[in-house]
């Protein structure tokens, strides 16, 4: 990189030296100082602005926080679950941008950002003007911190200044987890609502599948000689239309059903042929296990799942549980039992085991304990007598 040096009166010259190009524009970019003083001193001057160039200090291709937030989630936004992009654009519009978009990115140092986010967990709300939940505000430090970090591939930053920013550490919420006999009374009240209802919640529980993956099942990925269902496909609503995508973790898995749970989904089976025969059509390998069509062509909504299970669960009294809850009751059930992270782990589709140990350690006591007692009977010193 070259620069150039021209004497402009008497101790006076001018060093400039071309900074790359404009991200937004693409015009070319030059960085110009007035430097009093010898020759000699100007020449120091320019070596001194070509090594900060490099260093990315004066660069002018930088551009501003919203010129590589837009662009980067303009890349970003095709890779993203049809859910995710809507919330990370929402939070770009409503909370990075209107704070920092007009922001040059070599302006940005991570001291301010920390104090934006003590800011927001003091009176961030966009309607009340009071305290933003630490959650939120990792999850706007998390879009912000992406974006930088793609600005920092593409040069545009030397440093990723949301790097080693401190957000609000977010607090884990305390499960109000169901217990056998509460899912029990859910699947005999759940007839009353929908007949499909029942199979739906006793499936989830059996299996700890997502509520998109259960509305995504279709009679194909049901094997009812080796009692395997096989959770290939998610659906999501996004823009009021219904997607099917791949699973959360992109992987298909395959989990055992017991003999029960089994009977269920196959006298479920049984009542949607007959009642596809009787409106003049039949279920299909690719028909789905739950649908208000008579045909089966069409899956639930996952939202219509979860409102049902709502109404319910108030009729029952069963305050703070969630539909996503019997998820969470198959996962905690298993390892109280004593059944390895690993294989719980696989059912629950999670990447890997230490995503099911950081969710559940706090319901793993149990299985400790009943750990240590084997080790003690193993370790029991002999009677002397």
């Amino acid at each position: 990189m070259a620069g150039s040096i021209r004497q402009r009166g008497k101790q006076s010259w001018e060093v400039r030296s071309f900074a790359g190009k404009d991200p937004a524009t693409g015009k070319k970019q030059y960085v110009t100082k007035t430097i009093r003083g010898s020759r000699k001193e100007a020449e120091v001057a320019l070596g001194r602005m070509l090594g900060e160039i490099e260093d990315g200090q004066h660069t002018a291709r930088a551009g501003t926080v919203g010129d590589l937030c837009e662009r980067w989630f303009a890349q970003a936004a095709p890779d993203l679950s049809p859910s995710v992009a809507p919330e990370y654009r929402r939070l770009l519009d409503n909370r990075i941008l209107p704070r920092w978009g007009s922001t040059p990115l070599r302006r940005v140092r991570t001291a301010d950002l920390d104090l934006w986010y003590s800011e927001l967990r003091r009176s961030g709300g966009l309607k009340s003007g009071g305290p933003l939940a630490p959650n939120t505000v990792t999850r706007i430090h998390a879009v912000l911190r992406r974006a930088l970090a793609q600005g920092v591939k593409w040069g545009w930053l030397t440093t990723n200044p949301a790097a080693n920013a401190s957000p609000p550490r977010a607090h884990k919420q305390q499960l109000s987890l169901p217990d056998p006999s509460d899912v029990a009374r859910l699947i005999e009240a759940a007839a009353d609502v929908n007949p499909s209802l029942p199979t739906y919640f006793r499936l989830a529980a059996a299996t700890g599948a997502r509520r998109g993956e259960m509305c995504a099942l279709r009679w194909k990925h049901v094997d009812f000689e080796r009692r395997r269902l096989t959770i290939a496909r998610g659906i999501v609503e996004a823009g009021g239309k219904l997607i099917d995508k791949d699973t959360k973790t992109h992987q298909v898995r395959t989990v055992t059903l017991d003999e029960e749970t089994t009977a269920i989904v196959l006298a479920h089976h049984d009542r949607c042929a007959d009642l596809a025969e009787t409106c003049g059509t039949t279920l299909s390998p690719i028909s789905h296990l739950f649908s208000h069509e008579v045909d089966f062509s069409k899956p639930w909504r996952p939202g219509y799942a979860t409102l049902a299970f709502g109404r319910l669960r108030d009729e029952l009294g069963l305050e703070g549980v969630k539909l996503h809850h019997l998820r969470h009751f198959s996962a905690t059930q298993l390892l109280s039992l004593g059944i390895d992270v690993r294989t719980v782990s696989g059912r629950l589709g999670h990447a890997n085991a230490s995503t099911t140990l950081d969710i559940y350690a706090q319901f793993m006591t149990q299985a400790d304990e009943r750990a240590a007692n084997v080790l003690g009977a193993l370790l029991k010193t002999p009677d002397p007598s």
